[in-house]
């Protein structure tokens, strides 16, 4: 495994926490003597004081000045709202909260998991950096269970509890939503609209936390759970406040910390399929909590979580920012950030979700499930047989382990057993979405059916999304050479300049898509052509990009991975050309495109971020909520964009 692939010698080992759970009291566990060290030796204040420091700040007063001016309120009766709003936003931590939760969630983790695996090498790097600067956790987001686990981890590692920004909806939780809040949580508003009081008083509260090294400070860098698998566009908000500190000079460095969790069950998958599917989304409440303790009887498998190398805001700044223009006006006016404070947040951004992507630990069933949503689309384009002999489907499985380990893949595959053993195991855990018959491996639709075909299509599409969502875990790893792969399908020629164009042109439709970083286009096609040139897949000179007859199998199925968003994207096109009413909603948008027969194109995910990536190529304008083509069909070749203009 590590003569194959040189990048596993990069990451650490992973240890499994909950082994001395199983061997040892739970109680004692949650009991026991915690004395975390925190940042430079300060002596934790209370949460009350907290509060007092924020009311007591420049910043807040000086909004407060200028919202009375421009209202006429009293100072008096808006300091009243102020710390109304920090009342209702503010984290109570109390230790004795925290060890319910320690002695609650190791038996329900046993239950649910077979293990729970951490680099603790990433663990001793984070205790360091805790000691040294203020510390930003900033997880990945696939389940509701991802801000518990981290508390969890850090307290049976014995560091400093974070404080977590928790939305508004957990709030309404009764009794759960205040442990929630004793056990390190705050609560925010998702939109703050207008609101400047608000915004200055949860800013405020989050940089007073950071600045004073009150705890860890952890938010998800993409706003909310990913519903698909694949990392969302990061919000920038909390990115903007966090490294506000630095750059106004408060703080030396502020130690930026990515978090990989891996599921190789999520919890929430039909769950997930369903609200991609237009189902609402199940209100958070406690009734609702004790209602999913069914889940309890299931096997989830194992998690892995992967602490990454703490980031420097310090030298990830370093020739980016000019940080003079913040000593030109008192530190405690509020100022929006100019293009290159923006531009650099948002590369910080992109990178730092990046890292969390390559640092997710792909299991055995992510392949597997890329490999039989292939076999099912060409199976249904075609009108084959369902399903895939399991023999052959082993086969393909160990050829696309090897495949992904080339591109660098951080897969854990337990080479200790036969590829046959791996393949039955995973097959086996995720068996509500596949069935086994006649030695044929195929999704578990249910057909023939006497039920209306809309009822049907559903139902076979919270399958095909289910399974969807476990391929997209992969498509880190595999979409810029997928990108390559598709733009020498679409090229009129070899020519590498020709090839460029088309992978450029299909870079810039998925932006919205995937995590593509801004402006790194050429960067993304060299590293694409580097990795299929390397596995020996193309030929690549100065002028042309010629796939040898070893790379055919895997252009193809490069291809075919890209080949869902593809086509989803061709049928919302030609359904607001062909299908759509002159004036179109963007309310009515998705529930049009569900009258569609196209499985994938279901996922509301997919149908924003076309009708997104529409909107900023210029080929759909919006006027007054109303959406539209400009010209009666889509050209044949939208734009490609200009930052890539020049030749390579």
């Amino acid at each position: 495994c590590r003569a194959v692939n040189p990048m596993l010698k990069k990451r650490d080992d992973f240890e499994d926490m909950l082994e001395e759970r199983r061997n040892s009291s739970d109680l004692r566990y949650a009991l026991r003597c915690y004395t975390p060290v925190l940042y430079q030796g300060v002596t934790p204040c209370k949460a009350s004081m907290l509060k007092t420091m924020v009311l007591q700040s420049d910043q807040l007063h000086y909004v407060i000045n200028q919202v009375s001016k421009e209202t006429g309120r009293a100072n008096d009766d808006i300091t009243e709202e102020a710390s109304a709003i920090l009342e209702e936003m503010a984290q109570r931590l109390q230790l004795s909260t925290v060890r319910f939760f320690a002695f609650t969630l190791s038996k329900v983790f046993k239950t649910l998991f077979r293990s729970i695996c951490v680099n603790e090498e990433g663990i001793q790097r984070l205790q360091q950096a805790i000691q040294e600067h203020p510390v930003v956790l900033l997880p990945s987001h696939r389940s509701y269970m991802d801000f518990l686990l981290m508390s969890y981890i850090l307290y049976t590692y014995d560091l400093a509890l974070p404080v977590i920004a928790a939305g508004m909806d957990f709030m309404g939780m009764k009794i759960v939503g205040e442990m929630l809040r004793m056990s390190g949580a705050f609560f925010i508003r998702r939109s703050f609209g207008g609101d400047r009081l608000y915004w200055a008083v949860f800013s405020e509260y989050v940089k007073t936390m950071l600045r004073n090294g009150f705890a860890p400070v952890e938010f998800f860098l993409e706003g909310t759970r990913s519903r698909t698998s694949k990392s969302l566009t990061p919000k920038l908000g909390l990115l903007n406040i966090v490294m506000d500190p630095f750059l106004k000079g408060e703080v030396f460095d502020v130690s930026l910390v990515p978090v990989s969790i891996s599921y190789e069950r999520i919890l929430e998958e039909v769950l997930y399929a369903r609200e991609l599917l237009g189902v609402p989304k199940p209100k958070e409440s406690t009734s609702g909590l004790f209602k999913a303790r069914k889940v309890l009887s299931e096997d989830y498998g194992s998690i892995h979580v992967y602490f990454g190398q703490p980031v420097s805001l310090r030298s990830l700044a370093q020739g980016k920012v000019n940080r003079c223009q913040f000593s030109l006006m008192p530190r405690h006016i509020p100022k929006r950030p100019n293009e290159e404070i923006h531009n650099f947040v948002n590369d910080s951004a992109y990178r730092l979700v990046r890292t969390q992507e390559e640092n997710m630990v792909l299991k055995p069933w992510v392949l597997l499930a890329s490999l039989l949503l292939q076999n099912h689309h060409q199976n249904q384009a075609v009108g084959q047989i369902p399903g895939i002999a399991l023999d052959e489907l082993t086969e393909q499985t160990v050829w696309l382990r090897d495949v992904s380990r080339q591109y660098g893949a951080f897969l854990h595959w337990p080479d200790q057993m036969a590829p046959s053993e791996v393949v039955s195991s995973s097959l086996s855990l995720h068996q509500g979405l596949v069935r086994i018959s006649g030695g044929r491996v195929q999704l578990a639709l249910k057909q023939g059916f006497t039920v209306a075909p809309e009822e049907e299509l559903l139902s076979q599409a919270v399958i095909v999304l289910s399974c969807a969502s476990y391929r997209n875990q992969a498509l880190h790893v595999f979409l810029r050479p997928a990108l390559l792969a598709c733009g020498i399908h679409i090229a009129s020629s070899n020519k590498k300049q020709e090839v460029f164009n088309s992978f450029s042109f299909l870079r810039n439709m998925f932006f919205n898509e995937f995590i593509l970083c801004p402006g790194a286009t050429v960067q993304d096609f060299e590293e694409a052509c580097y990795l299929l040139a390397k596995t020996g897949a193309l030929h690549v000179s100065q002028q042309e990009v010629l796939v040898t007859e070893k790379g055919q199998r895997t252009l193809a199925y490069l291809t075919s991975m890209l080949d869902p968003f593809l086509q989803g994207y061709q049928v919302v096109c030609r359904f607001l050309c062909e299908e759509a009413p002159e004036n179109l909603t963007e309310k009515q948008f998705i529930p049009a495109l569900r009258k569609l027969r196209y499985t994938e194109v279901l996922s509301s995910d997919l149908q924003k971020n076309c009708l997104a990536a529409l909107l900023r190529l210029g080929a759909v304008r919006k006027i007054k909520g109303y959406v539209g083509f400009d010209h009666p069909c889509v050209p044949r070749k939208l734009p490609t964009q200009k930052a890539v203009g020049a030749r390579l």
